[in-house]
């Protein structure tokens, strides 16, 4: 490493050790025995071989020369100080005198190569925190310097300077904490006994006044004041970040370092950084990972070479090796002025202008040649993917080129998928760790102005606060009254500054009401005081104060509201809530670039205010279709799934961010028994409920003795446990739980219900109800008392009695008709004991009189009817999966493109059309319908490489249960749509032939054709089949259609033909205008087949005849949907050419009309 040591954690190899006679600093004649070691770093002295820590030490940088001074003695002599020891012989101290003399030699060589500061300073590595601290229990202070792993004390500020000091402590075996005092902290270590304490009290003259205490601090950890609670908590911050240095490893590092380049900051030049930007590949130190933490993640994520070792990967490694600090410079700071340049030595304000302009703005960047051409930056970046040269990907990004843009292949559609199928592993990782970086702006000097920069009202307001100590992560624990320090608060020109006393004038410390994202208040009782509040800053600091008074505390919660929430956000103040800050979002299909939004949490409801818009209407988290955590742990991302939106909030701020999922989880989770408390679906019917019902509707329908047999006591026991706990993310699964004990794990829920299902007040009236011998009375006073139930038990009794009707339908199968059905349910749902019967026939004529009680329209009982009927014909058919989530038919669905950001979670009933699939995933992604656009629902096959668009009419739920594991649904706008109905509009005739390029799937047809070929085949399509001809023997005259041979090679029903776009690519096609066809046999035998036309067009006129021929001339809704827009007309100047508007045959005769009349349009003009 060309003489740069490898690091602090490494203890450095000692190269004497031995005793010596050390003459007094008062030069007394009277000398004391002392255990001396001399290190490559440091010349110690100790009471003691045993001490681990020294009565002094003075590095050996400082040492200028070592002089013999008669017999015996010799001084060691640095700028200010001379050190005299007396060796045992002379032998002893010519050794001395020459290992000393070495190890400054080596000193200054090693000073030499690494550029180091000159001799008579500390060293080059700067402190992490440095100053002054009071001795707990004396007045004399102590000067203390953090520096790397390590806590240095010096004896006072001067000799700190000069780089002589009392001892080091190795935080690697040290700790600290905080002491009962508000500025007091203790310094722990686990060496029972602390003799620098001893020679503390001798430097600083203590030896006679404090005689008695030495006992006692030979014997106690060193405790420190600082001068401010503020000053405290930064101490123990720096000291924190010691330990957790001392605690990490040099070996990425020391990996890292074998490329000279990568030994100096790349934006200052110190020596041994021990940071890194990982997305702009420099090694860094750690002053100026501190500014770069302040560009944001957009620019710059910073990563430790020692204490995050799960992010450092042997690509990761490999790439700083390749680029790093050399090809970073080379493009970051090709145009540096001298005068503009960074030295190790730079102000913090310096390193934060030169870092904005070198990284944000781009300013001395080195620009590429196609630099403001975005289409070639593209081309060019797509092209240097494939390549080994990293380096002109950095530029091209650095540039502009879009790290996501489309490559012009559908297959490999990203660079990122360029470099993969290249093999690239490299080019991979560069672009995964750039995914999000912001592009350098040189009109951008600061970080881009948030949307709601605009002045905040003037807010003010004081009074006493209890607060703890500033913490860096969540409190876990409670903490107690004794931890909560009494504050003068005031609130005034934007800043919450706290005092020790209301007669204070400098403040312990203060909050900016610009660095506050968020504004948590626990509930009462969490902590020591009753009522508090939590303040979490930009800085990834939490600050948590108390009140006894519920009254104060509130008001001081909405002054602080007040003074960060922006004007256009008030409404977020009208109530109380839970927590409210901003948050960075995506939202709808703006996913590219995230945006700040202000949010509150009150209850189970999540209220928004957007940039673009108005407060959103809340999110009912209880209600969400999906909650879930993507990304990695340094890139998390909060998915909530409503019915028609999808929210995606960013964790760019580690600790609010933690806050508000752990809130939110809470909040969309039961809350309590009463059905009113659970997880609710879009109907208001618990989600426990439903999980269940849908199972057993799936998979217990004919089961025999269903809800009358019971399940394993322990099994529904742990399942009703999860479902309580969490019912969105429970997914039965056939194999897994038996419908047994679904149906037990149902019963005992509705069962246990607090108030019951029917509730206390209602019940004994709908049991008096069952009384009643005249059945139109009855069923009226049922609906009577229906309507008098809370909303969400009357949704569940609705889907309780309808998912019994079911059931009792299939009684000859499971023996469970509706009076055996009202013998099991009439005592669960009225928590009786089974005597009254009452109970049971309350159930009993609920499930008769199912239609009549519940209002039942025609309509819904048909699509009820059509859901079971296909669970019951797919589980005879033996197409439903065994591995099928149970009951919910839940489809991922994605918008545009196979992404995990537009995946969307669909139930399918069997009544669903592709035309209201794609409605729902539109209208949850809020996407608007423009004239022109033709949304469609396709299935896309991966492995063969082909689509079909689903007619708008056609049932979604077959296809589900047919699709492979290389199939999917994606609703996207089917671009040949409009070219096809004005083809359709045209085209006069009900057939279509011609010839195309044939071949058959390993002779699955059996038509005897030469195999691994494509060959001319002649194809007649008419409303009732696809004929296939050998060949053409003549052409007709009055058709203008070639005469065929007599009889089709082949012939097939075109209603039984599925035809998809597309053709893999290792048939090799002979063009790039094919599709597949598949042919399934009524012995349930599947054909298949490719076929190519020589154009585009021509294959756009094939496909929109099948779909013409297969529907019966209803290719797209007629009546105007939400899906289409009527085509609009074409014209020339003025005149329309052909009236387009209206349904497909009215357009067929307009054109039809024009042909043999062109100019009967241009009459009326």
């Amino acid at each position: 490493m060309d003489g740069l040591p490898v690091g602090p954690t490494p203890s450095p190899p000692v190269i004497k050790a031995g005793w010596l006679d050390k003459n007094p600093p008062q030069g007394s004649y009277i000398y004391q025995k002392r255990w001396v070691r001399l290190d490559t770093d440091h010349l110690r002295y100790f009471d003691s071989n045993k001490d681990a820590y020294s009565k002094r030490f003075v590095p050996v940088a400082c040492i200028s020369r070592v002089a013999a001074i008669g017999d015996q003695k010799f001084e060691v002599i640095t700028n200010n100080r001379t050190f005299a020891f007396r060796a045992e012989s002379d032998a002893e101290r010519k050794e001395w005198m020459q290992a000393l003399q070495q190890a400054v030699a080596e000193q200054r060589a090693r000073a030499r190569l690494s550029s180091a500061h000159p001799l008579g300073v500390q060293g080059s590595e700067p402190p992490d925190r440095a100053g002054s601290l009071e001795l707990r229990g004396f007045k004399n202070k102590l000067y203390v310097a953090v520096v790397g792993d390590k806590v240095q004390l010096y004896k006072n500020l001067e000799e700190y300077h000069l780089g002589i000091g009392i001892t080091f402590i190795d935080m690697s075996v040290g700790n600290v904490k905080e002491a009962a005092d508000r500025r007091g902290f203790d310094l722990t270590t686990p060496y029972r006994i602390f003799r620098p304490w001893n020679a503390l009290c001798a430097l600083l003259s203590l030896h006679t006044c404090c005689s008695l205490c030495l006992g006692h601090l030979s014997t106690s950890s060193p405790g420190f004041l600082a001068e401010s609670e503020l000053e405290k908590e930064q101490w123990l911050e720096a000291m924190q970040r010691a330990i957790a240095e001392a605690l990490s490893t040099w070996e990425v590092a020391e990996r890292i370092w074998a490329m000279a380049p990568n030994r100096f900051c790349a934006d200052c030049g110190a020596a041994q950084p021990d940071w890194a930007s990982i997305n702009l590949c420099v090694v860094i130190c750690k002053r100026c990972a501190g500014e770069h933490r302040g560009l944001g993640a957009g620019i710059s994520k910073v990563r430790s070479l020692k204490m995050d070792r799960k992010v450092w990967t042997e690509t990761l490694i490999e790439l700083f090796l390749q680029l790093g600090n050399a090809a970073g410079n080379r493009f970051w700071a090709a145009n540096v002025p001298p005068s503009e340049a960074l030295q190790p030595s730079s102000s913090p304000g310096a390193r934060r202008c030169h870092l904005e302009a070198k990284y944000r703005e781009g300013k001395y960047r080195r620009y590429h040649p196609l630099f403001g051409n975005q289409e070639e930056l593209d081309k060019a970046l797509c092209a240097a993917v494939t390549t080994s040269d990293l380096a002109e990907t950095q530029a091209l990004l650095g540039c502009g080129a879009g790290v996501n843009c489309f490559s012009g292949d559908p297959e490999v559609p990203t660079p990122l998928a360029l470099a993969e199928q290249a093999g690239q592993t490299l080019q991979m990782e560069f672009l995964r760790n750039n995914r999000t970086t912001e592009v350098p702006r040189l009109d951008s000097v600061r970080p881009p102005e948030k949307h709601y920069s605009v002045v905040l009202p003037t807010v003010s307001h004081s009074g006493f606060l209890y607060k703890t100590a500033s913490a860096g992560k969540l409190l876990q624990d409670r903490r107690a009254r004794e931890e909560f320090s009494r504050r003068w608060c005031v609130l005034s020109d934007g800043v919450l500054s706290y005092y020790e006393n209301e007669r204070a004038v400098t403040p312990n410390g203060e909050i900016r009401a610009s660095e506050i994202v968020c504004l948590a208040v626990p509930t009462p009782n969490t902590h020591g005081f009753e009522h508090t509040f939590e303040v979490y800053t930009e800085g990834e600091r939490l600050y948590l104060f108390g009140l006894e008074s519920a009254e104060l505390a509130r008001e001081w919660v909405k002054c602080i509201a007040k003074a960060f929430v922006p004007p256009p956000a008030e409404d977020l103040l009208a109530r109380d809530f839970e927590r409210l800050g901003r948050l960075p979002y995506k939202a709808g299909l703006s996913l590219q670039r995230a945006q700040e939004g202000w949010f509150a949490l009150l209850g189970s409801e999540l209220h928004a205010v957007f940039p673009e818009g108005p407060c959103e209407e809340p999110l009912q988290l209880r209600k969400l279709q999906e909650l879930s955590v993507q990304g990695d742990s340094e890139n998390q991302v909060l998915v909530l799934v409503e019915r028609r939106r999808t929210l995606y909030i960013q964790g760019e701020r580690r600790l609010d961010f933690t806050g508000w999922l752990g809130a939110i989880q809470k909040a969309a989770a039961s809350s309590g028994d009463t059905l009113s408390e659970q997880q609710l679906g879009d109907s208001d019917i618990p989600v426990i409920v439903y999980r269940c019902v849908d199972y057993i509707t799936q998979c217990g329908l004919t089961s025999e003795g269903i809800y009358r047999k019971c399940g394993q006591t322990s099994k529904t026991q742990r399942l009703l446990e999860s479902l309580r706990l969490d019912a969105r993310s429970v997914r039965l699964k056939e194999g897994e739980q038996h419908v047994d004990d679904v149906s037990s794990a149902l019963k005992r829920f509705l069962r246990d219900l607090p108030d019951g299902l029917f509730t206390r007040v209602q019940r004994l009236a709908w049991l008096e109800a069952s009384e009643i011998e005249d059945e139109e009375e009855k069923v009226s006073r049922y609906r009577e008392l229906l309507v008098r139930l809370p909303p969400v038990n009357r949704a569940t009794v609705k889907a309780l009695i309808s998912h019994l009707y079911c059931v009792q339908c299939f009684s000859d199968t499971n023996q469970m008709n509706t009076h055996n059905l009202a013998i099991v349910f009439g005592p669960t749902l009225f928590q009786t004991d089974g005597q009254d019967y009452k109970a049971g026939r309350v159930v009993e004529d609920l499930i008769s009189h199912y239609v009549m009680v519940f209002s039942v329209d025609e309509e819904e009982l048909r699509k009820q009817r059509e859901e079971i009927t296909a669970i019951v014909k797919m589980r005879v058919a033996g197409t439903a999966s065994g591995t099928q989530h149970a009951g919910d038919f839940i489809c991922t669905v994605y918008l545009e493109e196979k992404k995990a950001e537009t995946e969307q979670h669909v139930k399918i009933p069997a009544s669903m059309t592709a035309e209201e699939l794609t409605l729902e995933i539109l209208d949850r992604r809020n996407v608007g319908i423009r004239e022109k656009d033709y949304w469609t629902c396709f299935e896309v096959n991966e492995r063969e490489e082909a689509e079909r668009p689903l007619h708008f009419a056609e049932k979604v739920l077959p296809i589900l249960h047919g699709l492979g594991m290389d199939s999917y649904l994606v609703v996207k706008k089917h671009q040949s749509m409009e070219a096809m109905l004005l083809y359709l509009a045209s085209h006069v005739g009900e057939t279509k032939h011609g010839m195309m390029k044939f071949r058959e799937d390993r002779s699955l047809l059996g038509l005897g054709l030469p195999s691994g070929g494509f060959h001319d085949r002649y194809f007649i399509l008419n409303s009732s089949c696809l004929r296939l001809y050998k060949e053409v023997r003549s052409q007709r005259p009055w058709s203008g259609a070639p005469e065929t041979s007599h009889r089709p090679e082949k012939e097939w029903p075109v209603r039984s033909l599925k035809i998809y776009l597309g053709v893999k690519k290792k048939l090799r096609p002979p063009t790039c205008w094919g599709f597949t066809v598949v042919h399934e046999t009524e012995k349930h035998e599947k054909q298949q087949w490719y076929l190519c036309c020589e154009t585009q067009m021509e294959l756009r006129e094939w496909f929109a005849t099948f779909l013409f021929m297969q529907h019966d001339g209803l290719v797209w809704p007629s009546e105007p949907s939400r899906v289409s827009r009527a085509v609009p007309e074409v014209r020339l100047g003025s005149v329309s050419l052909i009236p387009l508007r209206g349904s497909e045959n009215e357009m067929r005769r307009s054109v039809a009309a024009f042909t043999a009349d062109p100019l009967s349009l241009l009459r009326n003009v």
